[in-house]
């Protein structure tokens, strides 16, 4: 069983605690009683051998005397319960801990952190909190203070407090960690879009430009600057937030197609899609981009431009997506002419089947996947690493 190797390497760490105990407590004094701990430690040793941790755990933390020189075991036990989802126990071996008045500062703050973790493990997000401000107003540790600030930054962020969150990281921790720099520019980005919605276009604003100055490569920013220029009807300057996202991020073009060709629709400017559009496909060849192109052509130049354009563009890059929608013109195509062919018809049910089951976004941190594009991976709550499936298979 896979807890058996750390729990042996606590019975190691245990047994050594016992013996600088024992060694320190002969030291002191040559007639001092017999102590209990090598009967404990030899039944919680008997509960390990036969399979349960659980007892063996437990007779180790009751076995083990907290001391200067056993803190850093304790503190491993506890961690062992919160990684185990006994946040519950770990708190109560932490909070023994904070107890002791012998601890030093240092041990003191190391001791606070774990407890925080594990009020947040627990989701007692407001004794966590309380305790996270307390060590950032009295450690001396520049390192545990920056340790806690990622903690309260995380803590507001599960609640939704985008501001607060903003100014615990912003600018000391945007500085130094790219996963804290991008999900800065997220809560800057969430601060936008509620002021969108409440008919705030200039604090909405001013925190997107906030959000590029932190991170310039947020493709996000972008993406509600265009959609608050539709808002208003500046529909060429939507455009122009729209193309700054290639240089950004090449990945995200099948994102930004569809406010494309909204904003050109609404326009009435279809050869000046049909110009953008060309100038993306220099760029890269995407699906969702090769399809839309060759959709619109087919309006304008009709069925057999765009087969010509769908053909010519898998003979460079293989697609699945591409393929589905060429053999949806070839049917469409043949119910013109009067000549249907099954065989069309059944080679496009096979490969709408397999389009069907695909995802379209992949996060590229812990490879959730789904259709919708998050912004916040719902498995691993990474801000900013789901992206578009691109290739073969993609879009």
């Amino acid at each position: 069983m896979p807890d058996v190797l750390l729990l042996t390497l606590l019975v190691a760490a245990v047994a050594i605690g016992w013996w600088l105990g024992r060694r320190e407590r002969r030291g002191n004094s040559d007639s001092a009683p017999p102590t209990l701990l090598s009967r404990d430690y030899f039944v919680g040793l008997n509960y390990l051998l036969n399979e349960q941790p659980d007892r063996a755990i437990e007779t180790f933390v009751s076995a083990l005397e907290v001391n200067s020189e056993t803190i850093d075991t304790h503190i491993t036990l506890g961690n062992l319960f919160r990684t185990r989802g006994e946040a519950d126990r770990a708190v109560k071996i932490h909070q023994n801990l904070l107890a002791r008045p012998t601890l030093t500062a240092a041990q003191s703050d190391q001791v606070q952190l774990e407890l925080s973790r594990d009020f947040l493990n627990l989701g007692l997000l407001d004794r966590a909190e309380r305790l996270l401000q307390q060590v950032i107003r009295e450690t001396s540790r520049d390192e545990v203070r920056h340790a806690a600030k990622r903690l309260l930054a995380d803590l507001f962020d599960r609640e939704g407090e985008w501001q607060a969150a903003i100014e615990v990281a912003h600018p000391t921790l945007t500085r130094q960690h790219d996963d804290i720099r991008r999900a800065a520019a997220h809560w800057l980005c969430e601060l936008a879009d509620q002021e969108r919605q409440s008919a705030s276009p200039g604090l909405a604003r001013k925190h997107l430009r906030q959000a590029l100055s932190i991170d310039p490569q947020c493709v996000r920013v972008n993406l509600l600057l265009a959609a608050m220029a539709q808002d208003t009807g500046h529909y060429r300057d939507a455009i122009r937030f729209l193309m700054r996202i290639p240089d950004q991020d090449l990945e995200f073009i099948p994102t930004l197609l569809e406010p494309l060709r909204h904003a050109y629709q609404l326009l009435d400017d279809e050869e000046g899609l049909v110009a953008r559009l060309e100038g993306l496909l220099e760029r890269g060849h995407f699906t969702s981009l090769i399809i839309l192109l060759a959709e619109t052509q087919r309006r304008r130049l009709g069925i057999q431009v765009a087969i010509e354009l769908v053909s010519e563009q898998l003979n460079r890059a293989p697609s699945l997506g591409a393929l589905d929608y060429l053999l949806d013109l070839y049917r469409h195509q043949q119910h013109e002419r009067g000549d249907p062919d099954s065989r069309i018809l059944l080679l496009k049910h096979h490969t709408h089947t397999l389009l069907e089951v695909r995802p379209r976004h992949r996060c590229g941190r812990c490879g959730f996947a789904g259709a919708p594009l998050h912004w916040q991976c719902p498995r691993c709550r990474s801000w900013g690493t789901t992206r578009p499936i691109t290739g073969i298979e993609g879009e």
